[in-house]
């Protein structure tokens, strides 16, 4: 059995904030500015669960750039506080890093692509999530990081009930009505949607797991879904349902719908 290290001090944990797809579906408001930019109530969408790790104690934190990457930067520019690497979110002090691939290969590397080329400035265990989905009451704790820690896992993933837009859902539960994180299993009857919020141990990243050296250096696009299915069938990822608010802002129309809600 492979010997897993040992995790780094709950602390130092960082998170991922991927945000460097196009945003297809959500043109023509992706031609001119990045998807986790757009405005939800007044606040660029990434700017939500970012400032919810921040809360949480979660403050450092990396966000991958790609199509008009540029564009975050420079948003974020506007919340420097001194020393210039930092950044004032919900009243705290983040630390934010950058990992530009378009600047670096010309495109984006996709999502497991990304978080290989994000692996130097992550840890043994880290937060991931995608910058357009919202889900404003997600609480991001130390208990789940610890119990995270604890289990030995690769990967603990939130999934939510099926939206109407994926209604066969992603990844199914072993045993969907009990209390606490469960084992997710691909091939389970009843399937939920990967609300893209997990807790990811590097070793998921590197081989045997993922064929990408750490860093990416070669600019490789993969996928994240072949790896979760593999560890899952491995028996090495845990999941629990996540009842509260949320929402893919995949279009225009799903946008508009938020921005009208109270």
């Amino acid at each position: 059995m492979t010997t897993i290290p040992p995790a780094a001090p709950a602390a130092t944990i960082p998170a991922m904030i991927l945000a460097a797809g196009r945003g297809q579906r959500m043109r023509p408001l992706t031609d001119v500015t990045p998807k986790p930019l757009l405005l939800v109530h007044g606040k660029p969408l990434m700017q939500w669960p970012m400032e919810a790790l921040a809360r949480g104690g979660f403050v450092r934190q990396v966000v991958n750039t790609a199509w008009l990457g540029e564009q975050i930067p420079a948003y974020f520019d506007t919340l420097r506080t001194p020393p210039a690497s930092l950044v004032m979110l919900a009243g705290t002090t983040v630390a934010l890093d950058y990992s530009h691939e378009e600047q670096d290969f010309g495109y984006a590397l996709e999502t497991a692509g990304g978080i290989v080329r994000a692996l130097p400035l992550l840890d043994e265990v880290f937060w991931a999530l995608a910058g357009d989905v919202y889900a404003p009451d997600f609480a991001f704790t130390q208990a789940s990081v610890d119990r995270f820690m604890a289990s030995g896992l690769l990967a603990h993933l939130w999934l939510v009930p099926n939206p109407a837009h994926n209604p066969q859902g992603d990844f199914g539960l072993s045993v969907p009505d009990a209390q606490g994180p469960q084992l997710a299993l691909n091939h389970a009857d009843q399937k939920f949607t990967f609300s893209t919020i997990a807790l990811y141990r590097r070793t998921l990243f590197s081989p045997p797991w993922c064929p990408i050296w750490p860093g990416n250096p070669q600019g490789s696009s993969a996928a994240l879904a072949p790896l979760l299915r593999a560890a899952m069938d491995a028996g090495q990822v845990s999941a629990e349902l996540y009842p509260g608010a949320w929402t893919d802002v995949g279009t225009p129309e799903r946008l508009a719908a938020l921005n009208a809600a109270p």
